[in-house]
């Protein structure tokens, strides 16, 4: 396999971090890695070959032994490793949060194409996955319309992203991935730059809010819980970017809940955690329908009926639903 292969490269740096996090444990068949890690055998084999190059680890047969701990020059830039997926989705999250783009917004695909230097046909594979949810519409001579959604259609989406990152919580603790558990705590420091530090700072909050609601999906192993946090992130930023007064204290107080939620992963108490999720998503779902002027709204008082939509999604849980029972 060729070593600059981006998939590759990823696939090592994440070997490395479970053998940073576990050790000699970590190294189980290239079948279990390769479960446990959503790759192919033969990248698993690939990585393995080139880690035992580096004389990290010796490899013969099923023996396998760690000979020394990764350093951090063992490791491949983070540009390196990042598949075209992810550069695409990366650079075009950067520009959405910065652009400042109103509803109604006419986007050329070649022309966004060359500013964020992206290729189009990854742009356009990206675009087109937003077009079930409403917020980016197709238009004729490769032209898109960013849109925005309804009231009911944010409620409904919110009791969704409830119910799947609570079960990838809930998995998370009942079956602890200590790599991905590292990589979530790599991201207390930036967390108490947002909540203590300059409001500069605290304004960098969504590209972070993005990165932890990502990790903590993928602790569900399960691809689509986590492709659905990677799209939702973006509908809801975008969302917020419609009124930015007091942003930089909401920024604070969502940095904080995050904090909450990391502090009771780190403990492994599921009950905690659980509670400050939910805590965390009610708050996130009033935000958003605090600040979006919605169109269904215009020209009368904001008022709901018990049946307009989950209401308090606060007291929502998915208590019953799979295994992942464990509390402290």
């Amino acid at each position: 396999m060729p070593r600059d292969n981006r998939l590759f490269k990823t696939q090592v740096n994440r070997v490395l971090d479970l053998l940073a996090a576990q050790g000699q444990t970590a190294l189980g068949s290239e079948a279990e890695l390769a479960h446990r890690l959503q790759a192919s055998r033969t990248t698993i084999r690939a990585a393995l070959t080139h880690l035992r190059d580096l004389g990290i680890l010796s490899w013969d047969g099923r023996d396998k032994r760690l000979l020394r701990a990764p350093r951090p020059q063992d490791y491949f830039a983070p540009a390196e490793a990042r598949t075209t997926a992810e550069t695409v989705e990366q650079r075009f999250l950067g520009w959405v949060l910065t652009a400042d783009l109103a509803p109604g917004t006419i986007l050329n695909e070649a022309r966004l194409a060359r500013e964020l230097d992206l290729p189009l046909a990854g742009l356009r594979e990206y675009l087109i996955r937003f077009q079930p949810f409403g917020l980016i519409e197709k238009q004729p001579n490769r032209h898109w319309v960013m849109k925005g959604f309804t009231r009911a259609f944010a409620d409904e989406m919110f009791e969704v992203r409830v119910l799947l990152e609570q079960r990838a919580l809930a998995r998370l603790i009942a079956r602890p991935d200590p790599a991905l558990i590292a990589r979530l705590s790599g991201l207390r420091a930036d967390h108490l730059r947002v909540r203590d530090g300059t409001e500069a700072e605290a304004m960098g909050f969504p590209a972070l809010d993005a990165r932890f609601h990502a990790l903590l999906c993928e602790g569900a192993r399960n691809r689509f819980i986590f492709d659905f946090s990677r799209t939702t992130s973006i509908i809801v930023h975008y969302h917020y970017l419609w009124n930015r007064k007091g942003e930089a204290g909401r920024n604070r107080n969502a940095a904080d809940e995050h904090l909450a939620i990391l502090d009771a992963i780190e403990a492994g108490c599921a009950k905690t955690a659980r509670t400050a999720l939910q805590r965390h998503l009610a708050t996130a779902h009033r935000t958003l329908l605090a600040l979006v002027p919605w169109p269904e709204d215009q020209g009368r008082a904001d008022h709901r009926s018990d049946d307009d939509g989950p209401g308090d999604l606060s007291t929502f849980s998915v208590d019953g639903f799979g295994d992942e029972t464990r509390e402290s």
